[in-house]
């Protein structure tokens, strides 16, 4: 799990800016290249495309999505960045996959960087993945890079097959608006299912704090670490947009934005309440812990102060010396034993009367 959090870029140290080296895990699937275009009238999708055959598309009237699974292949992203003129920095970034979100203008393109959450259960234990998504935005063409494939795009292809809403009318800055619309709304899919999550183990910590549940505040820390690490800086990389300084996000697209930014800061809020919460379930763990040792520790210093006077009178009548009168008492042992009892159920009363046991 913390390897999420350590990068290792010591890879890179030393070469020069602009060196296209991968970091990240190689994923044990080839690299795929698919390609929709599509405009008002017509869609052309295709699956395992060339990355000679994407140059084709470069000038087309239409618009192009070129999807890439796969960037551990350094080869094919610097070819396919050649065929479109990409900058060296913005490839390196690209095969970099420890990037944080952010927005760089090129002037003839944009390089957005976002990251795709994914939250699935693996044997009964639920796994996070988090996955860098770059998009290169040019006119009329986008360029997705994924690290592995598999992505929560449906929803847009579909959208795109079908012809439902503005997409197939609009350009290619309403494509990488609904594909970044979809990785945050899916952030509020992985949200609520952890919440559910937490509410399950309030109920836990309540009922019966066991070890297992501090483990799961732990585990569910950590998830909220790498969900805010991904969403606050979003909402710099949308309000950069939304200020007007990116020119190839047209006004009709800009209201859009406007709506995911108010998506982002809700799951913002929604994060920072979350480890907010996970924080008080930390606390109220070790209360709950600290409130059951007081519990033992109170009943046995009950225990123990009633056989303070008990082993008193005992040691007292166990030293055997001749001149004791009670040693040769017929009724020396009951009398002994009657005291011993009165002092205890005395001590019992005494501690039930203020509330002690």
């Amino acid at each position: 799990m913390m390897k999420e959090f350590f990068t290792r870029a010591s890879r890179k140290t030393g070469l020069a800016p602009g060196t296209i080296v991968h970091v990240g895990e190689k994923p044990p699937e080839p690299v795929r290249v698919s390609v929709i275009d599509y405009d008002a009238d017509r869609v052309d999708e295709r699956e395992n495309v060339s990355v000679e055959d994407c140059s084709r598309y470069r000038n087309t009237p239409s618009v192009t999505w070129i999807n890439f699974d796969g960037v551990h292949e350094v080869n094919l992203v610097k070819a396919l960045g050649s065929q479109f003129g990409l900058h060296p920095l913005l490839l390196e970034d690209i095969v970099n996959t420890h990037q944080r979100p952010k927005l760089e203008d090129f002037g003839d393109y944009l390089y957005i960087v976002l990251r795709m959450l994914s939250l699935h259960d693996d044997d009964g234990e639920l796994v996070l993945e988090n996955e860098q998504i770059s998009i290169v935005m040019g006119s009329g063409v986008v360029l997705t890079f994924q690290e592995r494939s598999g992505d929560v795009f449906d929803s847009v292809r579909k959208r795109i097959r079908d012809n439902r809403g503005p997409i197939r009318r609009s350009g290619a800055d309403h494509l990488a608006y609904s594909i970044i619309d979809v990785v945050v709304d899916n952030y509020f899919a992985i949200l609520e299912r952890l919440g559910d999550e937490m509410e399950v183990l309030d109920d836990q910590l309540v009922d019966n704090p066991r070890l297992e549940a501090l483990r799961k505040v732990q585990w569910l820390k950590r998830m909220m670490i790498t969900i805010r690490r991904s969403v606050w800086p979003l909402r710099d990389v949308i309000n950069n947009v939304l200020r007007g300084d990116v020119k190839l996000f047209k006004k009709p697209t800009l209201v859009f934005m406007r709506d995911v930014y108010d998506h982002t800061i809700r799951a913002v809020d929604m994060t920072e309440t979350f480890r907010e919460m996970l924080a008080g379930m930390h606390d109220l763990y070790l209360a709950q812990v600290s409130n059951r040792m007081n519990e033992v520790m109170k009943v046995l210093t009950v225990i123990a102060t009633i056989f303070i006077p008990l082993t008193f009178i005992a040691g007292v009548y166990g030293m055997n010396f001749d001149n004791m009168p009670e040693l040769h008492w017929r009724y020396g042992y009951w009398f002994v034993w009657l005291v011993m009892l009165s002092a205890g159920i005395l001590l019992l009363v005494l501690f039930r009367r203020k509330h002690w046991l």
